[in-house]
């Protein structure tokens, strides 16, 4: 905006100065300034151009006590003097096309910018006045008329020359200017270009970096601003993919050295392996040479248009450093008749050309007769005669393209205006000539330019002047006679049709040191499978430590930012990169617990059936007749189905095995302890009932003792009934005791349901106890309540000591420690009841006699 305000302002200077001298009859003028490399030819209509044919300029000390000397230009660019020719030659083509512009001559005016925005002005000033000297707000030269300007190569000179231009409506085309800011039409109403806006190229410069897994870059910018908006761009751009800045330095382009040994001590010192230049080749070949005598190699470039396809540094000393190198190009294309029409030039043809003879010295390595050498410096000379279908034969152009095209889209926009019927407002009673046409005539049709060129390249503007945008990916190899080259491995077309807009071609890749396998640009090594990264405070986001997933999740893929948990049936394996279905956990019959206790309860079982056999042999035998024979037989089988129903917790618990195993287990418990209960209070019954005048004669049947079992049970029963109606137990996966494992059981149902059918257990062999401990010593020789007594105590402790067993349990065990609590308090009442009956009955018959007894039984 300033550039704009500031040749506003100039303008109106030069309309008041011109006012005050007409009116003071005072003669005026401007200091004369003579304008060097200029480049002409006459024509009908006369297009304007501006090439950086050198590219640095003598920096003098500008002390101004003396008139400063003029600009002198320095290292010729062969390159950039191609471009400059392929100009001449689209406006020779022109000239001989009898469809394109008939009957009408096109001259040029060339100027060489020497990279400096003062030869930029300079030549600007000089085209709109028409003649040699620079005079502002007038065209005072007698000559064609200036239809537009192809120019300039480096946006910063664009933007000034667009500024100037603009005030008037001169289109401008440049063929090799990016800056975004150019498209503002507000600003830069008559800028045209044939180059892609740095828009699209730095977010494809983003996306290839993105596309190698590259997360550690370093961007290297001219200070300009062609750098400087690329730097805020793909900055951006990379940060938004997830990929970080090590270092942002610029190339100052003011100075001679352009700061290149501060510049290579950062690339030296830095990590990061991946350096993003946007800066022109002339710039960065001096950063280039000091890498080279640093030493400093391994590095991979990644090229912004400006030099991916440079000429100036495929030189073979080069070559250790820049190898490997990928960036984005001008999409090119082949110009066989330019190719002829360059490699035919002669010295003897050209005389009016004044780079021709710079030209040739640098192209055959030789200076001409007459020429000053440097001390000690010896070269071939230059005869004329050298040949140039040696030095260039067909090549894919990417500038010299752009600037063929830029040439024939003002060549059409002047076609449409003087030999085509009028488009929109511009309609006119007669064809109009040459000389009548205005700038803006010309800038109108431009916007319309639709044609393709003889190669096949369709050539178009959209609103803000910007072409189609197409880039062509380029790798730099080392070609078979030792010098570099750049081979097209893909393209970024914002355009493709089936939306692949960016394609690349892994297998022709070379990398530095003629590797094929992508280098590594990290700040900090990849985290693997079942890690993830953490972030380091106070460093950038890719600066990142290593973490294990948590319990419970997983990380499947490198570099992953969090972890995944599995689903509720899966748990992570060893490495936590993938999630495997989860252990289920249980009493089973194929675990050695489990199978160890399935076998002692089938044996268990067996016990009472023996005994029970053994007391329906022995029937009548005092001892079995004491012990009351009708209950104990009923306390065995009870016994029996205690033993039994602990199989009922091994196994996958069923639903239905979980509502019955509980109820099974409290009624076959309450059955036994009950038929303890009975017998411990008919022993005391039957001992009081032998006193004389005894009312417990009454009671001393089978029948109490029955009402007492039937009473006790039917409680036990009662409670079972209302816990499944209300809240019986169920079927459960636990996945959150044991990682890793889905622990199966069967819930309680009600918690306190379940304690009370223990507490009522625990109840009956309490009073079982204590009332076979009161009748313990009974004058009975056969007198069981001390067997009572030690049985419902170990029954007791067993239970008591299940308690805080059970609560601490977890998984099969719990449920193993409720079978072994149920093997255990039947076992202490087997053993202690009737174990030493059957060693009497069996072993000691002597003693199972009834003349010993000291009270008749009557049970």
């Amino acid at each position: 905006m300033s550039w704009f305000l500031l040749s506003t302002a100039w303008v109106l200077c030069a309309s008041a100065i011109e006012t005050y001298c007409a009116a003071s009859n005072i003669s005026c003028s401007l200091p004369r300034e003579s304008i060097a490399g200029n480049l002409s030819n006459p024509g009908d209509i006369v297009i304007g151009g501006t090439f950086p044919v050198h590219l640095d300029r003598v920096y003098n000390d500008l002390s101004f006590t003396n008139k400063p000397a003029e600009l002198q230009c320095q290292r010729f660019s062969i390159e950039r003097y191609q471009y400059m020719h392929a100009l001449i030659f689209a406006v020779e083509e022109i000239n001989g096309d009898p469809e394109l512009l008939p009957n009408i001559t096109l001259g040029f005016q060339i100027f060489d910018t020497c990279t400096t925005l003062r030869r930029a002005a300079q030549g600007t000033l000089s085209m709109l006045s028409g003649g040699t000297e620079i005079t502002p707000n007038y065209h005072c030269g007698s000559g064609a008329p200036l239809a537009g300007v192809i120019g300039d190569s480096l946006s910063t000179r664009s933007i000034l020359m667009a500024q100037i231009l603009g005030l008037y409506r001169y289109p401008l085309v440049s063929y090799l200017s990016s800056n975004p800011v150019l498209s503002r039409r507000d600003l830069f109403p008559s800028f045209f270009r044939t180059i892609p806006s740095d828009d699209f190229q730095m977010r494809g410069l983003a996306h290839l970096v993105l596309h190698y897994g590259w997360t550690w870059i370093g961007l290297l910018i001219s200070d300009n601003d062609y750098g400087q908006f690329g730097l805020q761009m793909v900055k951006q751009e990379i940060i938004n993919g997830g990929a970080c800045v090590a270092f942002a330095e610029n190339i100052m382009t003011g100075q001679p050295n352009r700061n290149a040994p501060h510049l290579v001590q950062v690339i030296r010192g830095s990590t990061a392996k991946v350096v993003v230049v946007i800066a022109s080749d002339s710039d960065f070949v001096i950063v280039i040479e000091e890498l080279q005598r640093q030493n400093v190699t391994g590095n991979i470039w990644i090229a912004s248009e400006a030099w991916a396809t440079s000429v100036l540094l495929r030189d073979k000393r080069f070559q250790m450093i820049l190898v490997g190198t990928i960036g984005f190009a001008i999409h090119g294309g082949k110009m066989p008749e330019f190719t002829k029409y360059f490699s035919s030039l002669k010295i003897s043809n050209h005389f009016s050309d004044m780079f021709i003879k710079e030209f040739w010295e640098e192209a055959f390595s030789c200076k001409w007769p007459n020429t000053k050498l440097a001390d000690n410096a010896t070269t071939n000379g230059c005869t004329g005669n050298e040949k140039l279908e040696t030095l260039y034969s067909e090549e894919t152009y990417r500038i010299p393209l752009n600037v063929y095209t830029a040439m024939y889209a003002v060549a059409w926009a002047l076609h449409g205006f003087l030999c085509t019927p009028r488009i929109g407002q511009l309609k006119y009673a007669k064809c109009p000539n040459v000389s009548s046409f205005q700038p803006w005539h010309i800038l109108h049709y431009i916007k319309y330019v639709n044609f393709m060129t003889k190669d096949g390249i369709q050539v178009s503007f959209d609103a803000n002047g910007n072409p189609p945008a197409v880039y062509d990916i380029v790798n730099w190899h080392v070609s078979g006679k030792g010098t570099l080259e750049q081979v097209t491995v893909g393209s970024y077309d914002l355009n493709a049709p089936d939306r692949k807009t960016f394609t690349v071609d892994e297998d022709k890749h070379v990398w530095a040191n003629n590797s094929t396998e992508v280098p590594l640009s990290k700040c900090s090594p990849s985290c693997p499978s079942g890690f993830r990264k953490v972030i380091v405070p106070g460093k950038p986001l890719c600066c990142y430590e290593c973490a294990r997933c948590p319990q419970g999740q997983i990380s499947n893929q490198t570099d992953a930012v969090e972890c995944h948990p599995c689903s509720w049936d899966t748990w992570p394996n060893l490495q936590q990169d993938r999630c495997l279905p989860r252990t289920t956990e249980f009493l089973s019959y194929e675990e050695p617990l489990g199978y160890s206790l399935a076998a002692i309860c089938i044996l268990s079982t067996l016990i009472p059936l023996f005994i029970l056999a053994v007391f329906i042999h022995y029937k009548k035998t005092p001892i079995v007749r004491a012990n009351n024979y009708s209950l104990s037989c009923l306390l065995l089988l009870s016994l029996f189905f205690c033993f039994l129903c602990s199989l009922g917790f091994i196994g996958y618990p069923q639903p239905e095995m979980c509502h019955l195993r509980q109820v099974a287990f409290g009624m076959v418990f309450s059955l036994c302890i009950s038929c303890v209960l009975a017998k411990t209070l008919t022993v005391v019954i039957a001992f009081k009932a032998t006193k004389p005048g005894s009312r417990l004669r009454k009671w001393t049947g089978v029948k109490v003792s029955y009402c007492i079992i039937g009473i006790c049970s039917l409680v036990q029963l009662c409670m079972s009934i209302t816990r499944l109606l209300f809240s019986p137990p169920f079927l459960k996966l636990d996945t959150d005791t044991k990682p890793g494992i889905i622990i199966v059981y069967c819930t309680e149902g009600s918690p306190t349901a379940f304690w009370c059918m223990l507490g009522y257990l625990g109840l009956l062999a309490t009073i079982s106890f204590i009332v076979a401990f009161l009748a313990r010593r009974l004058p009975d020789r056969f007198n069981e309540a001390k067997f009572i007594t030690f049985s419902m105590l170990a029954f007791l402790s067993v239970w008591v000591s299940f308690i805080p067993a059970y609560l601490s349990a977890r998984g099969m065990y719990t449920v193993a420690m409720e079978v072994f609590a149920i093997l255990s308090s039947s076992w202490a009442v087997v053993g202690c009841i009737f174990v030493p009956k059957c060693f009497i009955v069996l072993l000691r018959p002597n003693l199972n006699t009834r003349e010993p007894l000291k009270i008749t039984s009557n049970f």
